[in-house]
């Protein structure tokens, strides 16, 4: 069974807002494992509430950050993880754009129009 793969901050996490409640409850739909990424520091994982998840959350502290490929290599080790066991979304293209460099299949999500409806037909249709 994949590996859902998420975005944290201006995906599943809305500056001031907290958990992007719809998306939650669309992730929760699936049994699947879901990761949350993210490049936080100490400082930032306790201000966007990422401390608090309810799901596993990985970072490297901007070191590297998503938009670099080491980033995901990374992630995928520390997972015990390949690219054909996951499945990613994300709003930042260039870090869109570093996970598919690696073979990670990724959807780029648009952090202001929130499409659900788009994304859940992305995860139905490669999960």
């Amino acid at each position: 069974m994949k590996t859902i793969l998420l975005d944290a901050v201006n995906t599943f996490v809305i500056k001031d807002e907290g958990i992007y409640e719809a998306m939650h409850v669309m992730l929760e739909q699936y049994p699947n494992r879901k990761i949350i990424l993210t490049g936080a520091d100490d400082e930032q994982m306790k201000m966007f509430g990422l401390d608090k998840m309810p799901y596993e959350v990985f970072t490297l502290k901007h070191n590297p950050e998503k938009t670099d490929p080491e980033y995901y290599k990374t992630m995928l080790k520390h997972f015990n993880l390949n690219t054909d066991d996951v499945i990613y979304f994300e709003h930042n293209e260039d870090a869109v754009n570093s996970a598919r460099s690696v073979g990670i299949n990724t959807y780029h999500y648009n952090k202001d129009t929130r499409d659900i409806v788009s994304l859940k037909k992305f995860i139905d249709e490669n999960l």
